[in-house]
């Protein structure tokens, strides 16, 4: 065969070897490529799920290198920022995908909602509201806007413009607003009172009411003020409403409940509401607040008799203590002694018990807060029932 003719007759299938070699070449790089990046991705995942957020964010930083078009890379590396408390570095991360002309309308929203709680962690609130009430003008995820907007209220104790945003996401969502929107009249009722215009807080406490006819804060509000008037009668009626509204803030109603009792000279109503409430409340303060009445109107030895039956049913720390308390000034040598160490003891496990805890997020706390400091829930904050609590 004429060697120029085989020559040219293998030039094509040289030429279509090599590309057929090279694109096989490239597609496995590619692969590599693409399971390179799958694999740092996932390990970056999972060190994100380990709570090992230095690790996690050294191996997104590494994704975005890859590929700076990748949005959701930052937007986790930006969230991983935040969450270590690296606002500054959160924000630049969340202003540049912002500023990025390619990017779609929805991952800008995004962005934004990002950016807009980076302004918040860093104490930036006017930024924050400016963004989240642009975002909320546009319906762009206007529910998350809002949500941002009420709490960015909350903490300037702007009550009226929190009403007036939770109203907009109830009417938005459809989902009730009703039990925080009640919470924030409560506080308007509050600074009213605080400065003595009375007229203001009861028609906040009315329009708190309509919005949760059983809200226990508003009735304590509404005893308080009518104790301050000096109309005991009303203030029993008040703190009594709120007590069956609500069992669980019995802690907290029975104080003033039992001064507004004292002064009308209403004790055996007082007696007949503390027993009525014990058959339906299993803490400790409703039988301490009973036996101390036993002690002033029957004595020392009927007051004993009846904590010591109640503790036998409901064991509790702080009714072991009332009891030590009573019953010191009748013994004497050694047995006084050891009575002096348990009380000690009795205090010391108290001194360290939180006697609160919120619902939702497990807050502890010694004292009651109508929203809860960590989750910032509304009524959430309870009495700890047990043997070493209420």
């Amino acid at each position: 065969m004429n060697p120029i003719y085989l020559l040219s007759a293998l030039l094509p299938l040289a030429f279509l070897s090599g590309w057929w070699i090279a694109r096989r070449a490239g597609a496995k790089h590619s692969g590599a490529r693409v399971n390179a990046l799958s694999s740092d991705y996932f390990r970056g995942l999972n060190y994100l799920l380990n709570e090992e957020q230095d690790k996690a964010i050294e191996v997104f930083l590494r994704l975005a290198e890859y590929n700076r078009d990748t949005v959701e890379t930052h937007l986790a590396l930006g969230n991983l920022f935040r969450r270590r408390g690296e606002v500054d570095r959160a924000i630049r991360v969340h202003q540049h995908l912002v500023s990025r002309p390619n990017l779609s309308d929805d991952m800008k929203t995004v962005a934004l909602l990002e950016l807009g709680e980076d302004y918040m962690r860093a104490g930036l609130l006017d930024r924050a509201e400016t963004l989240f009430a642009d975002l909320a003008a546009m319906n762009a995820h206007a529910p998350s806007a809002l949500r941002h907007l009420i709490a960015i209220y909350q903490h300037e104790r702007d009550w009226h413009q929190a009403i007036e945003h939770a109203r907009r996401l109830e009417k938005m969502t459809g989902h009730s607003q009703s039990r925080e929107i009640a919470q924030f009249y409560c506080e308007l009722a509050e600074q009213a009172r605080h400065h003595g215009a009375l007229d203001d807080a009861a028609k906040y406490l009315k329009q708190a009411f309509e919005h949760e006819a059983g809200c226990v804060r508003a009735h304590m509000i509404d005893g308080a003020m009518h104790a301050h008037a000096g109309d005991d009668e009303k203030a029993i009626e008040s703190y009594e409403r709120a007590a069956r509204s609500n069992l669980a803030f019995v802690p907290e109603i029975l104080p003033p409940l039992l001064e507004s009792y004292a002064r009308a000279g209403h004790m055996t109503r007082a007696e007949h509401f503390l027993q009525e409430v014990i058959e339906r409340y299993h803490g400790i303060s409703p039988v301490l607040a009973l036996t101390r009445i036993y002690r002033e109107r029957d004595g020392e030895r009927v007051a004993v008799d009846f904590l010591t039956a109640q503790l036998r049913m409901r064991p509790s720390v702080r009714g072991l203590m009332a009891l030590i308390d009573a019953t010191m000034d009748k013994v004497s040598g050694e047995a006084h002694a050891n009575f002096l160490i348990l009380r000690d003891l009795t205090r010391k496990l108290l001194a360290g018990q939180a006697m609160y805890r919120c619902s939702q997020c497990g807050f502890g706390a010694k004292a009651h807060h109508w929203q809860c400091p960590s989750c910032k829930n509304w009524s959430t904050v309870l009495p700890i029932l047990g043997v070493a609590n209420e």
